[in-house]
């Protein structure tokens, strides 16, 4: 009982440790799981092939994914199909990665963004334009317009997971 009030007695004098959130945000550890981002490629290209690996391997069944088919004239990704429609119900995530590790072309990651607020229920569903990660430098925007046959594998090759 003793030890129990010493350390109370002595956190007492320590300064607190406080964070102006708004303005000052913590930094996240390496491993945190926080808002999904669907990744493109240095094209422009989306990642996901609409293959919904993710959806079976959620156990909350907070992802739904329907596919489509690229053509040509309009690609999306460098697959035969896409995903037209991605939505991630957020009241439902758990956050526990599973669609992450499903993923064959490593589409959709576990961000860093922990700021999820939404009004209504209707906000809390994450659409694929809400979760796609903007275009980077000399990208293009999909859909594109490509020559036929310049992609002939849904899946490029991979390299081994950098932990």
């Amino acid at each position: 009982m003793l030890r129990g009030m010493w350390t109370t007695l002595k956190s007492m004098f320590e300064k607190p440790v406080t964070i102006q959130y708004p303005e000052e945000k913590r930094q996240v550890r390496t491993r945190f799981r926080g808002r999904h981002v669907l990744k493109r490629y240095d094209n422009g290209l989306e990642r996901c092939i609409g293959c919904a690996l993710c959806a079976a391997a959620c156990p909350a069944d907070a992802i739904f994914v329907e596919a489509s088919e690229n053509t040509d004239e309009a690609r999306f990704s460098p697959g035969e199909r896409y995903a037209s429609t991605y939505e991630i119900n957020m009241i439902r995530c758990i956050f526990c990665g599973y669609c992450e590790d499903a993923c064959p072309t490593e589409a959709i990651v576990l961000g860093d963004n922990y700021e999820l607020s939404f009004v209504e229920r209707n906000g809390s569903i994450y659409t694929r334009e809400m979760l796609l990660e903007p275009v980077s430098d000399g990208g293009a925007p999909t859909p594109q317009q490509t020559e036929p046959g310049k992609f002939t594998r849904s899946v490029p090759e991979m390299k081994d997971p950098q932990d």
